[in-house]
């Protein structure tokens, strides 16, 4: 299975924003226009204290320049591991562009405020499950996770405030790193990176 990565020109450094926050958005409005399903849908890599990895798939919730947010159960397995080992990277994978973003970098729990803002912009039901799952923790079936979501309602009521759950919130990671990757033939991919150093950032082209 291999497909040569054809549909696109270079990537060059005059082809780049000044800051990673612009570039950002012009790949991810671009990735919208494609009709990417999920185009927010993004790879989070994090490891434990003993250095064991683990990687899945959540939804980008906001970006700035301060970093890539998105919110977790803090009990979860991705929550325990980025708080108590806070490096994590991120990878959005528009393969159907043939393009990628990858980041790295520090992670740190947003403010309070922020997470209950967000929280209070869910739908109900995803409310309610925030509080019905014990997530990343083994039970014994399905019907488990039906039970604690009848508890949720039962707790708040059919049309109660559902606040946020002290152990849920967001997490942002402040990257050091921000890669845009884009496909070329021969497997000779562009890829530039911004890196952080000194307090500035410094473009930098990486071998494919």
């Amino acid at each position: 299975m291999r497909r040569d990565y054809t549909e696109r020109g270079a990537l060059l450094e005059s082809d780049l924003a000044a800051a990673w926050p612009e570039q950002f958005a012009r790949w991810f409005s671009e990735a919208l226009e494609y009709a990417l399903p999920e185009p927010n849908a993004m790879i989070v890599a994090t490891a434990d204290a003993a250095a064991r990895p683990s990687a899945r798939t959540v939804l980008l919730k906001d970006y700035d320049e301060r970093g890539f947010v998105f919110f977790t159960n803090y009990t979860s397995r991705k929550g325990t591991e980025a708080l108590e080992n806070p490096q994590a990277s991120l990878v959005f994978p528009w393969f159907a562009m043939q393009r990628q973003v990858i980041v790295g970098g520090a992670v740190e729990k947003v403010d309070r405020a922020e997470t209950e803002a967000y929280f209070a912009s869910r739908p109900r039901g995803s409310r309610l499950g925030a509080w019905a799952s014990p997530q990343s923790r083994v039970v014994p079936d399905r019907a488990a996770v039906d039970a604690g979501l009848e508890a949720a309602v039962e707790r708040f009521g059919a049309d109660g405030e559902v606040p946020a759950p002290p152990h849920w919130g967001g997490l942002r990671v402040v990257p050091e790193t921000v890669e845009f990757w884009q496909g070329r033939s021969n497997r000779l991919h562009d890829r530039l990176r911004y890196r952080r150093t000194g307090g500035k950032w410094v473009v930098e082209r990486l071998a494919p």
